[in-house]
């Protein structure tokens, strides 16, 4: 059946919404503050969620980033009422009890104050909290390390903890003089024992260090056991303690790598280029090899530079694809718009010839050009787009390349990533590692297909999340069944 415009419309305003709840996080970036962006985004969110109330829960399923995806839940939960059908509940249930499973436990415990805050309070909220409680491992941590979101989400929803030494430790500390679960009482003793500050969680142990007056360095040298990968990155470990660059994400390692002073990047050039390229080759999996000829071109100009918040963010994304299109590609193009050639040491600088840039990629012809950019050709303006217009329309309307534009940066004034040209499909992206689908669902942007396809495509990608969370699920409960029986 064909297309109405109406349906054309619609599946404009949702790929609009998919790529804001990608990119946006409501931090200030290059071009726009931080107000600006929360209130775009707030309004794509209750337009969206208002008008295609079905395909806004799909949305958890998709690659968007935590923000938009825990705005999306207090969303749903907000406006229960509003559901359609007993059949329509049920299936944002299923949703929102799979992308909280997901969720950082941090960003979901201040997604529960947040619902307090608003006074929601409904029968689904109350079993959503109790649910994701229940299926928390270890409760005595969270008590521990989430201590104030654990508590405020208990009052909130008159939750009953299932591990009664935690309940006391939360809401009647002064009960027990000692506790049996060795977390509880190493916090405990903490207060007045340095020796068991280093047996905490690295968040909370920071803070009895400083109470106790330990000089910092011997406490990350003692603490380093205790602390995650990405602790240890953000606190520069070196040495035997150092994170395995090796088992990070792809944007991560390239955030990291980014965040080195240049002569550190050339002295540890085989050790940061080798684990960028073994997490590319992770996230490209089966497709590695199978994009012929690519051409790329990837912005570092002065705007990659990001925000206060954000910082080097688009520019990380941008070595992030180049790694990983090396690996997607049987035969590989990388042009920077600075003219750089050598990735490793990238920095944000000058301004945005991509116009100029696009010409040198399409004139090997590749099969397929992947653009990075935030959208803002200006040297000068409005060459890409005019380039990729006749392109398009003249030189290769057989569209033997394929090209597509991903931006990481929201565009809060537009309610959409920036755009280079209506001919090439854009997609919002904010780690490279989502490259491969992203590229996928860009299909939908060229305006050719209706929201019945895109609509069918949704259905896919929530059975296939609902699956595999499903699985992982499973796998967790069968390991805490094995630990608790050894």
């Amino acid at each position: 059946m064909a297309e109405t415009f109406s349906d054309l419309i619609a599946a404009e305003d949702v790929l609009l919404f998919v790529n804001a709840a990608v990119t946006a996080t409501g931090q200030r970036e290059f071009r726009s503050g931080s107000h600006e962006q929360r209130l775009s985004l707030s309004f794509l969110h209750a337009y969206v969620r208002v008008n295609y109330r079905p395909v806004y829960a799909a949305a958890l399923a998709l690659d968007i980033n935590d923000h938009n995806a825990a705005l999306i839940i207090e969303q749903l939960l907000r406006t229960a009422a509003d559901a359609g059908g007993p059949e329509q509940k049920r299936a944002e249930g299923r949703l929102i009890a799979a992308r909280l499973a997901t969720l950082p436990p941090q960003r979901v415990y201040r997604l529960f104050r947040a619902l307090r805050a608003a006074k929601v309070n409904n029968r689904r909220t109350r079993a959503v909290l109790r649910d994701w409680l229940a299926a928390r491992p270890d409760p005595a941590y969270d008590a521990v390390k989430y201590r104030s979101g654990l508590k405020s989400a208990a009052r909130h929803a008159h939750l009953a903890l299932p591990h009664d030494e935690a309940g006391d430790f939360l809401f009647a500390p002064k009960r027990r003089v000692r506790y049996d679960d060795a977390l509880l009482d190493a916090h405990r003793r903490a207060h007045h024992e340095q020796s068991a500050v280093y047996e905490l969680p690295f968040t909370v142990a920071e803070g009895f260090a400083a109470r106790h007056g330990i000089p910092r360095q011997v406490f990350l040298e003692r603490i380093a056991p205790r602390m995650t990968r990405l602790e240890r990155l953000r606190t520069r470990r070196t040495g035997p303690a150092a994170a395995d660059l090796s088992v990070m994400p792809l944007t991560r390692i390239a955030l990291y790598a980014l965040s080195l002073r240049a002569e550190e990047r050339v002295a540890r050039r085989a050790e940061l280029t080798g684990a960028l390229r073994a997490a590319a080759r992770r996230a490209a999996g089966p497709y590695a090899g199978t994009w012929g000829r690519v051409a790329a071109v990837l912005d570092d100009s002065y705007s990659s530079s990001g925000s206060g918040e954000k910082r080097r963010r688009p520019l990380a994304v941008a070595l992030g694809c180049h790694f990983l299109l090396e690996a997607l590609a049987t035969t590989y193009t990388p042009l920077w718009t600075s003219g750089g050639t050598d990735a490793l040491l990238v920095r944000p600088w000058g301004p945005t010839p991509l116009g100029t840039r696009i010409l040198d990629a399409l004139e090997a012809a590749p099969e397929r050009l992947v653009i990075v950019s935030d959208g803002w050709d200006n040297a000068p303006p409005g060459l890409a787009g005019e380039v990729l217009r006749v392109w398009r329309t003249r030189l290769d309307a057989e569209r033997r390349t394929s090209v597509v534009h991903v931006n990481p940066v929201y565009d809060a004034e537009g309610f959409d990533v920036r755009r280079l040209a209506p001919s090439v499909p854009t997609a919002g992206i904010r780690d490279a590692e989502d490259l491969p689908a992203l590229v996928e669902i860009a299909q939908f942007a060229e305006g050719r297909t209706g929201l019945s396809d895109l609509q069918a495509y949704l259905d896919r990608r929530v059975e296939l999340f609902l699956r595999d969370t499903r699985r992982t699920n499973g796998v967790a409960r069968t390991n805490r069944m094995k630990g608790a029986g050894a």
